[in-house]
């Protein structure tokens, strides 16, 4: 059976080459064995397009906690490092930015950046890889916005308030578990007004790793569908940075939409970011997420090349075979479809417009 075209909300395959530039041709365009993705082997995977997160790293602090240590020992509760401003960060997004533009150019046609829904359309028609840019926690939109309008002309069409950790905008979930998204306060009066320009410019709103007020201050305050790119079922696993069944069904409410997340600690039932899992919290989590959301509000968010995967999953050239999982599972075509690319080319027509 030919693979399916599948569509995945998140990864941070740009991170990669932030940290290493000087190898981004190999890491671009030779299929490789490290990481997650690389333009061959998403060819190969039928990786149709997806989200490309600008991400800024925390600095690096001597004496810190081995983080990874303890969240594959639960239960944990992680430190958030400190709010970085717009003048420590806007370089390294513009940098990342420019990675994305220039893995464009690289590509030679096989990838393109797009802006608009025909963009996409036209991707999706003719197999070019369709590249979103996404900003995951916007520190490198100061109090002003003006960074914010910058980056749109560049061709930033998603935005997540935060990664976990504070911005000027709002607050995000530290990694706890066991633990839910209710840590703190909501948007600040910055995070309301950010909330309006992304309205106006139709920036896409990523609810991912924001913390449950402010969360609840976007669904009161946006007039565009409620999305989390790469979120899972709190039901299923209790990590602070999974969806309670409250938030799912604000989300289906405002015919909104959520990629599962393939990271093993938002997967297992106990929190661990152990590897050896198989399909069956896959599966647990998408089976609640259809059930709460229906079968027109879920798809794929991986977090390729910023988490641990299940093995049974691997890299990008194992999504058809969590599609084969799903038919095993007696999903219908019709809703694999919709869950491999369908729901979010209809989520994005109705966030960007038609």
């Amino acid at each position: 059976m030919a693979n399916m075209p599948f569509f995945d909300g998140h990864n941070d395959f740009l991170l990669r080459l932030l940290r290493e530039p000087e190898r981004r041709e190999a890491m671009w365009l030779e299929a490789g064995q490290e990481g997650h993705l690389d333009l061959p082997r998403m060819q190969k995977a039928g990786f149709a397009g997806g989200f490309f997160a600008i991400y800024i790293p925390s600095p690096h602090e001597e004496n810190a906690p081995d983080y990874q240590a303890m969240m594959d020992a639960p239960p944990y509760d992680l430190p958030l490092p400190d709010l970085m401003n717009a003048d420590e960060t806007q370089a390294t997004a513009l940098q990342m930015a420019a990675h994305l533009m220039w893995m464009e150019r690289a590509s030679k046609g096989a990838l393109k950046i797009c802006r608009t829904s025909a963009d996409l359309r036209a991707c999706m028609a003719d197999g070019t890889i369709a590249a979103i840019m996404h900003m995951e926690g916007a520190e490198a939109i100061g109090p002003d916005l003006d960074a914010l309008y910058a980056f749109h002309a560049m061709g930033l069409r998603s935005l997540g308030p935060v990664w976990s950790r504070p911005t000027v905008f709002g607050h995000g979930v530290p990694f706890r578990f066991p633990g839910d998204p209710d840590t703190g306060p909501g948007l600040t009066e910055a995070g309301k007004q950010l909330v309006k320009a992304c309205n106006e410019l139709k920036i896409m709103i990523d609810l991912s790793h924001l913390n449950e007020k402010g969360f609840d201050d976007v669904a009161r305050l946006s007039d565009a569908p409620l999305v989390a790119t790469h979120s899972n079922a709190h039901a299923v696993t209790p990590s602070t940075r999974n969806l309670t069944d409250r938030q799912l069904a604000l989300i289906r409410e405002s015919n909104g939409m959520v990629g599962l997340n393939y990271a093993t600690v938002f997967l297992r039932d106990d929190g661990r970011k152990a590897t050896d899992c198989g399909w069956d919290p896959v599966m647990r989590h998408l089976d609640h997420l259809v059930d709460k959301l229906g079968e027109d509000h879920v798809g794929f968010g991986s977090d390729f090349d910023g988490a641990e995967l299940p093995d049974v999953i691997g890299d990008v050239t194992g999504v058809q075979a969590l599609i084969g999982q799903m038919r095993e599972h007696q999903y219908s075509e019709a809703l694999i479809e919709k869950i491999a690319s369908k729901n979010w080319m209809a989520l994005l027509g109705r966030t960007w417009g038609h």
